[in-house]
């Protein structure tokens, strides 16, 4: 009986402890109850409101709404999900929507709608309105729009990846209202082989500012051509996108373009009208057949860039060596990362780059020297070219006094391939502050690193001064700093 009673006395505790945090949390002011419902989001925001009558008009303060359609599949839930968990995300998803944009209440401050779905028609004529609605009575006035796709691109055919475009552009001409505020738009696994890119994308989407796209394209391995003249899209990310070519052109607003895994027998770039691009970044390439190429056939025409990252795969990717070519490119380049450089392409590479950019200030350089990429192509690729270690031209009458700030590099062969690669530089570049050594990672598929003779930067303090005090030889003074 005595048990019963301090357990009836702990629950009634226990019980007065919640209330008075709820108390005190519905004590908080507005705009503090608002910046906890933007990190909780929309879904447990919505959820708050039902169950408390003090946060019951918070989620219409708030001014950008985040619905997925990804939090509305229940759980335990295959991955990836199946079709008829995908319909009830959806349905789910839509009554959200409707909750929100259907009636909006009073001093209603959404403005900004970012929205993921899955490209299911049935659904899609229920949403269209209630969006197109709220664009016409001025409540909506930014839409940021993902379309996902649960099945593996792998998977899908051809015929499926035209079908789903169609699809998208059939939704784009039912509801064009809501092209008129879609500022921001990604895309999986579509192919607009049979529709025309530009006026699905560009003459359709007028404040279409974000463009990305996944595992999309114009039809398999053909030149993928954008002109729109009129367009205000500023950024273009493409990942595993099988263009033959990407030709820009004209895109006046383009300020940053990512091309991520590419295949292409050419240059895979060509630039026309794109005088704002500032930052280009070019990864993860192959070329078909080991066919090299120059860099300047790529940059030719993008005489803007200030920040180029490029991922050249260690011999995958032949680049030619050329030096003046580079320069129109080259010469506004303030940051420049230049990874998977192969190991026998030495320092003179790396100076040719700096030579050519007169502007460099940050540059990180990552050397390749990779065993198991290099049992299985490597070997291909060696075989492909006339010798193993093209040179550049040696005069380098401006390489005397760079302008370079900032210096970081990764793996390294040697410890003598650093030490030479950084006195080089000092004696170049009088500006030069920082020097960051980064150790390289791990391969999951190799033993890279466990092979000598790759070594890791010193963990240990005195290991670490005795590398300090060998690259400044009490001549130079700059920060060298060991980032783990």
């Amino acid at each position: 009986m005595e048990a019963n009673t301090d357990n009836a006395s702990s629950h009634s505790q226990s019980q007065s402890q919640q209330l008075e945090g709820e108390d005190r949390l519905s004590m908080l002011t507005d705009d503090i109850l608002l910046s906890i419902l933007r990190r909780v989001g929309t879904r447990m925001a919505a959820t708050t409101s039902v169950l408390s009558t003090r946060w019951m008009h918070l989620p219409w303060l708030l001014p950008e709404l985040s619905i997925n359609v990804k939090e509305f599949l229940s759980g335990p839930c295959r991955d990836p999900a199946e079709e008829n968990d995908m319909d009830q995300a959806m349905a789910s998803l839509t009554k959200a929507i409707w909750s929100f944009l259907a009636k909006p209440r009073k001093g209603s401050c959404i403005s900004r709608l970012r929205l993921q779905l899955y490209l299911i028609n049935t659904f899609l004529c229920n949403i269209g309105p209630l969006v197109g609605d709220a664009v016409n009575i001025g409540l909506l006035k930014d839409l940021d729009l993902t379309i996902h796709d649960e099945i593996c691109p792998l998977e899908r055919s051809k015929e499926e990846m035209i079908q789903r475009a169609k699809e998208m552009d059939c939704f784009f001409s039912a509801y064009p209202t809501v092209l008129r505020c879609l500022t921001r738009l990604c895309l999986y696994n579509v192919c607009f082989g049979e529709l025309d890119i530009n006026h699905v994308l560009f003459d359709r989407c007028e404040q279409l500012k974000h463009l990305t796209l996944f595992h999309s394209d114009t039809g398999s391995f053909t030149p993928c051509k954008i002109d729109a003249p009129n367009s205000k899209l500023s950024v273009l990310e493409i990942s595993t996108c099988s263009f033959e070519k990407l030709e820009l052109v004209c895109l006046p607003k383009l300020e940053r373009l990512e091309w991520n895994t590419w295949v292409s027998v050419c240059a895979p770039l060509s630039f026309g009208f794109v005088p704002s691009l500032g930052e280009l970044i070019l990864s993860y390439g192959k070329a078909f057949y080991h066919r090299g190429f120059k860099l300047s056939e790529v940059l030719d025409g993008a005489t803007s860039i200030h920040t180029l990252t490029l991922d050249l795969q260690g011999e995958n990717i032949w680049m030619q060596p050329e030096l003046k070519e580079l320069r129109p490119a080259f010469r506004k380049i303030r940051n420049l990362s230049v990874h998977g450089i192969f190991v026998d392409f030495d320092i003179i590479w790396t100076i040719a780059f700096l030579e050519a950019a007169p502007s460099l200030e940050i540059l990180l350089i990552g050397v390749w020297d990779h065993e198991c990429e290099s049992c299985h192509d490597g070997e291909k690729a060696r075989s492909s070219f006339p010798e193993i270690n093209p040179r550049w031209e040696m005069d380098f009458p401006n390489s005397k006094n760079l302008l370079l700030k900032e210096l970081q590099f990764i793996g390294f062969a040697s410890f003598e391939h650093q030490f030479t690669f950084i006195r080089a530089l000092l004696e170049r570049a009088p500006n030069l502050q920082t020097i960051v050594l980064k150790g390289n990672e791990q391969c999951d598929q190799c033993d890279a690193l466990d092979t000598p003779p790759f070594s890791l930067f010193p963990k240990e303090k005195d290991k670490q001064e005795m590398v300090v005090r060998r690259i400044t030889d009490g001549i130079f003074s700059p920060q060298i700093i060991f980032d783990e």
